[in-house]
């Protein structure tokens, strides 16, 4: 996979060249261009952002700065062989990124971000590179940050991660929170290691048991537990049939159960009574 990273701060970057982003880097799994956005400016000031049309606080991103870039590493990456790039914005105004985005952006040969600053990039630009390429405006969540950068960050460590030989070990995000499949809509629960007693407090005797169907439904049981506690959103829009007998005894002990219209909704719903502490 190539990255491509248009940026006024470079050295926001830096932390690509550690950890598993920076051994697959190395390895030459991964190929990432950090490119900065003032080289494709022309004034003395290298000036990249300007007042905004119709007034405002604020200062927008201009758009020859960021044309000339994208062409210029655009055509960088043909030459270099790369093709079937897909421009990536950060912006708390995109899509959120979730786990099945990130597997998406995987799959993808050639990712170009643009992590912008102040009020954004002047909706033009977007609007022309949509016409040559996927566009995907992405929000790593519900807040604002003063810059892009922190996000590319995000989305590169999440993508990158699941790409082939750069987890130790292949089926290590099999049981990811959020993994397509079982996991797709909960929490991955507690895990523990050695020693078995720290500070007075053991671990679960199931997980020194060495029965595998019995750990495999106590770490399912605590999947449970910790998404109802945590993001009962997840819950409440999965569903009934991605849940086994088992997962429905359980969700009914934490106060679950289906809707009481017959399903109409096709979900489960929490319960007011008779619910477990």
């Amino acid at each position: 996979m190539r990255l491509d990273v248009v940026t006024i701060f470079p050295e926001y970057l830096e932390p690509l060249n550690v950890s598993l982003v920076g051994k697959a880097r190395a390895r030459g799994q991964l190929q990432v261009g950090v490119h900065d956005l003032r080289n494709w400016t022309y004034d003395r000031h290298n000036t990249v952002d300007d007042t905004p049309y119709g007034g405002g606080p604020g200062m927008v991103m201009k758009t020859e700065p960021w044309g000339d870039a994208l062409d210029e590493v655009l055509a960088d990456g043909y030459e270099a062989g790369a093709h079937g790039p897909v421009l990536v914005v950060p912006t708390p105004s995109g899509r959120p990124f979730t786990q099945e985005l990130a597997v998406e952006l995987s799959e993808r040969p050639w990712l170009v971000f643009t992590p912008a600053r102040y009020e954004g990039i002047d909706r033009r630009v977007v609007d022309e590179y949509a016409t040559r390429m996927p566009v995907y405006e992405v929000s790593i969540g519900d807040y604002v940050l003063a810059g892009g950068e922190a996000a590319v960050l995000v989305v590169t460590e999440a993508v990158a991660r699941l790409l082939p030989g750069v987890l130790g070990n292949a089926e290590s995000h099999r049981d990811d929170s959020f993994a397509p499949g079982t996991m797709a809509n909960l929490l991955e629960g507690p895990v523990h290691t050695k020693p078995p007693v720290w500070r007075g407090r053991g671990i679960p005797e199931v997980l020194l048991s060495g029965h595998h169907g019995r750990i495999a439904r106590w770490r399912r049981d605590e999947a449970l537990r910790r998404t109802t506690a945590h993001r009962p959103d997840l819950i409440e829009r999965t569903v009934p049939a991605a849940f086994d007998k088992k997962d429905r005894e359980m969700l009914s002990i934490l106060g679950w159960a289906p809707d009481p219209e017959g399903e109409r909704y096709g979900r489960f719903w929490r319960r007011v009574e008779d619910v477990e502490e």
